[in-house]
């Protein structure tokens, strides 16, 4: 039996030649335009964007346009977004320094006058709405080759136990062995020496006291680089001066120079949009974390100081009532940005991860530090330890879990070395072990993770190599859910993002994604990465059911509320018998993979008449610190209302930690 092919299959057949012709001669180029033109039309699809969200790139107006490094969500529900001069060597030598507020819901930008180049700074959130901002660059590393003049470390002793010395930039040291003279960059003080009477002899012993500065030859050229220690005499000095103080310095080179951090300080306040500058540090800190503590004080740890060496261990405290730092009185050394969480009174986590710069076998190991004694519990089990550096540390939600999952992360360094680990720590067990959690969706360095209001954790981005290297940004994303301990695929992010890459979670439910700093834009690493300034909102699946709107939440009473912990609190919502669950979330601060105040705690709630909401704020200061928060009310399908905010009164009775004026 003979069948016949029919004319409207001749023309398929006939159409489907003709495109494979076409292909044939336009193959890359149609692939690719069709390729595209099906992703758009698939990340689009409504059932798509429920399952899996969706991502939007953010429309900037170019004055607007700046290299963020660091981004704050402040309790006007704008995001401060701060550059400096933005990792941008140029820009920093024409004191140009950025920082722009961001309103995601007018999507309107502001300039604001940034005062110092607070690239690279700390920022944490304050009891009373302002961001504390402390720390950034004072000078740009120099690398091997590029070095113009020998330069290096001077200690400067002052063996004058009545009176402090003030040297000024472009103090000349000369050496007395080697005769070369060097000069310093930045004014210091000298503190005067150290006088004790013995009681027994009434004799005095008097030590000296010293001081730090960089130095470099005054004139160009490897012969006046030295090999050795050499005592320094000190221009400027008179009498009995030129006897009691000198400088001394090892090795002057012309060996790579570090970054160098500043001790200034600032408070940014959300309502006038402005910095106010406040007491600077004791120490110059570069890559420095913060961490607000319950009494409301904050935390600063580690970064490279003044001469672009790790600060060695002399931590500080922040009092937002007297604007003045005071030391810790005994030292505890971490590498730079490392992740640190508060967990319990004067009781800190760190989870190992970091942002580089220090030694490969100091500070690296995860545990928990007590302030008050100094005392530190190292906590075993971590897989992959060596590639911690870039890694990813979250509080899992709800925050009252205690438990904590490090994602991804890199070798020291430039190592190529990355991983596709995550790990788990319970901090309510007895000996708190890490084990293994599900594998990411890729070996990454510096993904960005944030908490969502429905207990899930998105992470999104990163790279297989050091700053995206060899273009290997990974655009992939996932949704974490604790309650199985696995993950969901997102919807692919639009743009890569690695280095100075961050999010955080929008008052509206959404998460932005900002910066990526990419060294090369090529795979042969020939053609030099640009800096991306784009903003990109990902809209989580709750957001995109369809008939669902978020859930009405509204207060009762003032528009913004404050309490104390342990008080009560209560909403209302049209939707209240939707309400399954409150989350009291804190508003974050993000820089270089490190977000140490990320929180989000489980509310208990009792519903009402008239869509009465009613929950309590716990009544643990190291659990809800002091400051503001936002309340979500989410619904049985995880969708989450617009937020609330509170403000969180310090409670009287939270414990304080012992601190020290003096140099630890």
């Amino acid at each position: 039996m003979k069948f016949r092919v029919s004319r409207r299959t001749r023309r398929l057949t006939i159409g489907t030649v003709v495109v494979l012709a076409i292909v044939g001669f336009n193959g890359p180029a149609l692939y690719s335009v069709a390729s595209e033109k099906y992703h758009d039309y698939k990340i689009n699809k409504p059932e798509y964007k429920a399952e899996k969200g969706h991502w939007e790139i953010v429309d900037i107006p170019e004055e607007f346009r700046i290299n963020t490094i660091h981004a704050a969500l402040l309790n006007t529900g704008k995001v401060l977004l701060v550059a400096g001069s933005g990792n941008d060597a140029k820009n920093f030598a024409a004191k140009s320094f950025r920082s722009v507020v961001w309103d995601p819901v007018k999507n309107s930008f502001k300039n604001v006058p940034t005062p110092n180049d607070l690239f690279c700074s700390g920022h944490n959130q304050l009891p009373d709405g302002k961001l504390l901002v402390a720390g950034g660059t004072q000078r740009y590393e120099t690398l091997e080759g590029d070095v113009q003049r020998a330069g290096g470390l001077m200690i400067v002793y002052n063996e004058n136990p009545d009176k402090a010395k003030t040297l000024p930039a472009g103090t000349k040291f000369t050496g007395q062995k080697n005769g070369m003279t060097f000069v310093s960059k930045d004014p210091i003080v000298v503190p005067r020496a150290k006088k004790k009477i013995d009681p027994v002899t009434g004799e005095a012993k008097v030590t000296s006291n010293l001081s730090r500065v960089y130095v470099e030859a005054v004139k160009k050229g490897r012969k006046y680089q030295t090999g050795a220690q050499d005592q320094y005499r000190v221009g400027g000095l008179r009498g009995q001066e030129k006897q009691d103080i000198y400088g001394i310095a090892q090795k002057l080179s012309f060996d790579k120079k570090d970054f160098q951090g500043i001790r200034d300080a600032y408070e940014f306040d959300p309502v006038a949009e402005r910095y106010i500058k406040v007491d600077p540090m004791h120490e110059a800190r570069w890559y420095p974390t913060q961490l607000t503590l319950q009494d409301g004080k904050v935390l600063s740890v580690s970064g490279l100081d003044d001469i672009g060496q790790v600060v060695p261990g002399k931590n500080e405290i922040y009092d937002p009532d007297s604007k003045k730092w005071s030391f810790l009185p005994r030292k505890r050394f971490f590498p730079t940005y490392p992740g640190l969480h508060l967990v319990g009174e004067n009781k800190v986590f760190y989870s190992g991860t970091n942002a580089g710069y220090g030694p490969a076998n100091r500070g690296r190991v995860p545990g928990l530090w007590n302030l008050q004694t100094n005392r530190f519990q190292k906590i075993p089990g971590m897989s992959d330890p060596d590639v911690l550096e870039t890694s990813m540390s979250v509080p899992l939600p709800p925050t009252q879990s205690r438990k904590f999952m490090v994602q991804g992360g890199g070798g020291v360094g430039e190592s190529p070395k990355s991983t596709n680990k995550t790990r788990i720590v319970d901090l309510k067990e007895d000996q708190p072990r890490f084990t293994d959690g599900p594998d990411l969706y890729d070996a990454v360095r510096y993904p960005s993770s944030v908490v969502l209001p429905d207990d899930t954790v998105l992470t999104t981005n990163g790279s297989k190599q050091y700053r995206g290297k060899s273009d290997s940004n990974v655009l992939k994303a996932a949704l974490y859910d604790p309650a199985k301990n696995a993950y969901d695929e997102a919807a692919e992010p639009l743009v890569g993002r690695n280095y100075h890459s961050g999010g955080l979670l929008l008052p509206d439910g959404r998460v932005m994604t900002f910066g990526s700093d990419s060294l090369f834009a090529d795979k042969a690493n020939t053609k030099p990465g640009e800096f991306d300034q784009r903003i990109e909102i990902y809209t989580p699946p709750y957001l995109n059911k369809e008939d669902k709107d978020q859930p009405h939440l509204a207060d009762l009473g003032d528009s913004r509320k404050t309490v104390d912990v342990g008080d009560p609190l209560s909403f209302r919502s049209d939707d209240a018998e939707r309400i399954e669950k409150l989350r009291l979330v804190r508003p974050s601060s993000f820089t270089h993979v490190t977000n140490a105040e990320q929180s989000s705690v489980a509310l208990k709630l009792t519903k009402g008449a008239d869509g009465k909401l009613s929950t309590r704020i716990p009544d643990d200061p190291s659990l809800v610190t002091p400051g503001w928060w936002m309340v979500y009310a989410v619904d049985g399908d995880g969708i989450p209302s617009k937020a609330r905010w509170v403000k969180v009164n310090v409670d009287a009775q939270a414990g304080t930690v012992t601190t020290t004026q003096q140099d630890p």
